[in-house]
């Protein structure tokens, strides 16, 4: 099983920077997937950003050169680098684990983390 533990969310000013983590914990497999979406009221679910095991990384149109993704393997954490934000950000973001192996697939979410972007 694995646990994911979000942190980082708040309220930040437009222009502002916020970094969100992800902790992740128990069976993770090492070929795996990680990452960020987001929901707004009233909006479904978007993704916003993905971390392959591999190294490959990918992002929404909306977030690209403002947002960054990355792992840290030693600590079985994901990042979320959030700058330049704006209010259109504001937002639930969550973050998912994926494997699949030839036996199964595993999906797991956090709990999620409210950014808020206002003046």
């Amino acid at each position: 099983q694995v646990q994911l533990v979000e942190s980082g969310g708040g309220l930040v000013q437009p222009g502002g920077s916020l970094r969100l983590s992800c902790a992740a914990s128990g069976n993770i497999f090492s070929i795996n997937t990680m990452s960020w979406y987001r929901q707004a009221p009233g909006k479904e679910r978007e993704l916003v950003a993905t971390a392959s095991s591999g190294g490959g990384t990918t992002y929404a149109d909306s977030v690209k050169g403002r947002f960054t993704i990355s792992r840290d393997s030693a600590k079985n954490t994901m990042y979320l680098q959030m700058n330049s934000l704006q209010p259109e950000d504001t937002a639930v973001y969550y973050c998912r684990y994926y494997h699949s192996t030839r036996s199964g697939r595993l999906e797991v979410w956090g709990q999620g983390s409210l950014v808020t972007v206002s003046s």
